[in-house]
């Protein structure tokens, strides 16, 4: 008798232990790790998503004479009358980035491609084995993909947008500057927003990303957050990208984490009946409640948002299309990279027409 009480009770208390540690792992997968921020984030604004979306969709354009003079067929809507006076073709690496103004906006815009369709799929899979593997400089125990790192820091493409950005902010001043990007471009983004945000200040740099994957640890997030407060990452329905590379949710402080704020498009309905949402996700990076409530399963999702086809005009890798009329523009360097220049025009005639008028 005393044996099967002794029994029961291990029995129990068995199934208690059990409890707790399913308890502990299920609370291990809420909203991960809470993020702070000491500068106060500007709210979210519908419009100006779509502007940026646009500028992230113009900036996959093959043919650089349309794109330099920004009549491609992109190049309209929310985003007409931009001046492109800056756009870098990293052909070593695959990598497409412009600097312009936008006198709607009042801003230097920075727009960087993302990955191109031939070469997405193993792209995507790759992302799968990618481990953290580089200490960010001046980020305690801050770790982020070496790869979005290097793409960013240590191509020919920082050294023409930090050249745009200066150009544009000697002829205009203290402008803000907004950056975006999709898919790997929105990762180069959000490391261009980090370095304009420390030379500049946190609040005259905006970041809007979409369908971006993870670049960094919790501490990377917690960081960056603070210095780049007004940050955007905006995901589509089940696009497989912002799922990449994988978050382990029983190892918080170990795994990649998304940095806020996540602005999830989803629609509900059925038939006839569809209605979009744009749900605004919690602080934390990780909000179970958006993106990660779904799976990540779609291509299709990731190559489209807010209508907008995020993607090249080709399916041919790195194509560009050329002419001779745009080699007084820039230079070309041993490995066939090149930037194209020039001093901006329409926006310092309005500038100058409006302060002449402000002066009479």
């Amino acid at each position: 008798m005393n044996q099967h009480l002794i029994y029961i009770y291990m029995e129990r208390r068995w199934w208690m232990t059990l409890l707790i540690i399913m308890c502990l792992l299920v609370s291990s997968t809420g909203r991960g790790l809470n993020i702070k921020s000491k500068v106060s984030s500007q709210l979210y604004n519908h419009t100006l998503a779509v502007t940026m979306g646009q500028y992230a969709s113009a900036v996959y354009m093959s043919d650089l004479i349309d794109l330099f003079t920004w009549t491609c067929s992109r190049c309209d809507g929310l985003t007409e009358g931009f001046e492109v006076i800056e756009l870098i073709v990293d052909i070593q690496n695959c990598l497409q980035a412009f600097v312009g103004v936008a006198d709607d906006l009042d801003a230097i815009v920075i727009a960087f491609r993302g990955t191109q369709e031939t070469s997405i799929q193993n792209w995507i899979e790759d992302l799968f084995w990618k481990q953290l593997d580089f200490d960010y400089p001046g980020c305690t125990n801050g770790k982020v993909h070496h790869g979005f790192f290097n793409a960013y820091n240590n191509t020919t493409v920082r050294p023409g947008i930090l050249d745009g950005v200066s150009r544009a902010r000697e002829v205009y001043g203290d402008l803000k500057i907004m950056v975006t990007g999709h898919s790997m471009g929105g990762a180069m983004a959000a490391f261009c927003g980090l370095d304009l945000a420390l030379m500049y200040g946190s609040k005259n740099v905006q970041v809007t990303t979409f369908g971006m994957p993870r670049i960094g640890n919790a501490a990377f997030a917690s960081y960056y957050s603070e210095v780049v407060p007004n940050t955007f990452r905006v995901t589509h329905a089940h696009d497989l990208v912002p799922h990449l590379p994988p978050y382990y949710q029983y190892f918080p402080q170990k795994t990649y984490h998304h940095f806020p704020r996540e602005v999830w498009l989803y629609n509900i309905g059925f038939g006839f009946l569809i209605y979009p949402v744009e749900m605004i996700c919690d602080g934390s990076g990780e909000d179970p409640n958006c993106s990660r409530s779904v799976s990540g399963n779609s291509i299709s999702d990731h190559l489209s948002y807010f209508g907008i086809e995020m993607g090249c005009d080709t399916s041919s890798k790195c194509k560009i299309v050329m002419a001779p009329s745009l080699a007084s523009y820039g230079k070309i360097d041993d490995n066939g990279n090149f930037a194209l220049s020039k001093t901006p025009t329409k926006f310092i005639l309005k500038k100058k027409l409006n302060h002449a008028v402000s002066d009479q």
